[in-house]
């Protein structure tokens, strides 16, 4: 089995080193700085337990083990470059598509990255995104009309003939305007002196919000609103004194840039696992492949990797 800390960007690196015979010739190509490449480069070293290249005044030569390596190497990126073209020429009269449904846990966080990624292996493809809460999408995904879904690892009843795969994990966060008055004082019990947007009935979230609050303390929210809508849960907390439960990929643009302020309240009960769901009884198609691809580079590039 291949070592699953050996990513794309490892295979990648090597084989511009390689062919290039330098570390600032393959990093000009990738578009990365010489320490970034370098730094990848005794990544895969140290994973693989072996000297790949050695370096000179006269360049980058490989060793035995880097010469057998660049073979197997090279025949990955030509596989993966293969089913590219698969993608890309699929037919003239039916263009690939991949629908992709969204949870709210990723669509503010590494989804707009990962899009991006995808644009970039497979520009000809049409990609189509799909929001909404837990329920509707896997039930779009039972009946094929969404061919994966990305966010939260939903309730044991909910995920029955789903296939979850983990990327990384999360906590729920509560979060408010700048300048509210629960930052003076932060307590967990104070929530219920204010208009609180919870996680509605079926979210993948309330059951984790619900067995928190009632261990802290606080029973019942009688001034709620249930919503999942991230672009209401937004402008409505900062136009308000609202305090707004929420995963905290929702709000990481928003608690980054200062707009919304996370309450310093211990939350890693309810912590999460993030992941794509797809029906364990199909095959992915050339285009979802690549687009695990992109999801992953985009989650290792933002730091999320569990």
């Amino acid at each position: 089995m291949i070592d699953r800390r050996i990513k794309f960007r490892h295979i990648q690196c090597f084989v511009e080193i390689a062919q290039e015979r330098s570390l600032k010739l393959a990093a000009d190509k990738l578009n990365l700085t010489q320490p970034a490449i370098s730094k990848t480069l005794k990544e895969l070293e140290e994973t693989i337990g072996a000297t790949l290249m050695t370096r000179s005044r006269a360049g980058i030569s490989l060793t035995p083990q880097g010469k057998m390596f660049l073979h197997f190497a090279q025949i990955s990126l030509a596989s993966l470059q293969q089913g590219l073209d698969g993608v890309v020429n699929a037919g003239e009269e039916a263009r690939a598509t991949l629908t992709v449904g969204a949870l709210p846990s990723v669509s503010g966080s590494f989804l707009p990255a990962a899009i991006r990624e995808f644009r970039d292996l497979a520009p000809t493809v049409m990609l189509k995104i799909l929001d909404g809460p837990h329920g509707y999408l896997i039930e779009r995904l039972r009946l094929g009309e969404i061919d994966l879904v990305i966010g939260r690892l939903g309730r044991p009843v909910t995920m029955e003939g789903v296939s979850f795969t983990q990327l990384y994990s999360e906590r729920v966060e509560f979060v408010v305007r700048a300048g509210h008055p629960l930052l003076e004082a932060p307590d967990i019990k104070r929530i219920v002196d204010w208009p609180v947007l919870y996680p509605p009935e079926g979210s993948a979230i309330r059951p984790l919000v619900e067995r928190y609050l009632i261990a802290n303390g606080v029973a019942e929210i009688p001034n709620r609103i249930e919503t999942v809508s991230g672009a209401f849960g937004r402008i409505y907390t900062r136009q308000s004194d609202a305090v707004w439960i929420i995963s905290s990929g929702v709000v990481r643009n928003e608690t980054a840039d200062g707009d919304l302020i996370r309450l310093p309240f211990e939350s890693d009960i309810t912590k999460g696992p993030i992941g794509l769901m797809t029906r364990p009884d199909t095959q992915p198609s050339p285009a979802e492949q690549v687009f695990r691809l992109a999801v992953q580079t985009a989650i290792e590039n933002l730091g999320l990797s569990s």
